[in-house]
């Protein structure tokens, strides 16, 4: 899948696979700009599995093309903390450009990994 206008359709048409087509999407499309809507909108789903392939999506796009959008990022602050997301967006996005409840959620994540570590 690398047509965001396929995908977008499918979600309109209310497709059972959305989500993955948006995982597809995300792999796939070499623009981040044209990908990132997508992925805000399965973000958005009242589909609790949509949202969570949004989630893994947006971890693929990290990855891929070191960027995220602020919409993804406020949709993201509504899941739980601890996901793939989280993870990729860290360790793959300029810092700078990271909200600062990420910034929270992975210094006290290293900090207590760090106090139960002290020595190792």
């Amino acid at each position: 899948m690398d047509r965001p206008e396929i995908v977008l359709a499918a979600f309109r048409r209310g497709e059972p696979k959305v989500g993955v087509a948006v995982i597809g999407l995300a792999l796939n499309h070499a623009d981040p700009e044209a990908v990132l809507p997508v992925v805000a909108t399965a973000l958005e789903s009242a589909d609790r599995e949509v949202r969570r392939q949004g989630v893994v999506a947006l971890a693929h796009v990290a990855r891929l093309h070191r960027t995220v959008d602020r919409r993804c990022l406020e949709l993201l602050r509504g899941c739980p903390r601890g996901n793939e997301a989280d993870d990729d967006l860290w360790s793959f996005v300029p810092h700078r450009e990271l909200p600062l409840w990420l910034w929270r959620h992975h210094l006290w994540e290293r900090l207590v990994e760090r106090l139960r570590r002290p020595f190792g």
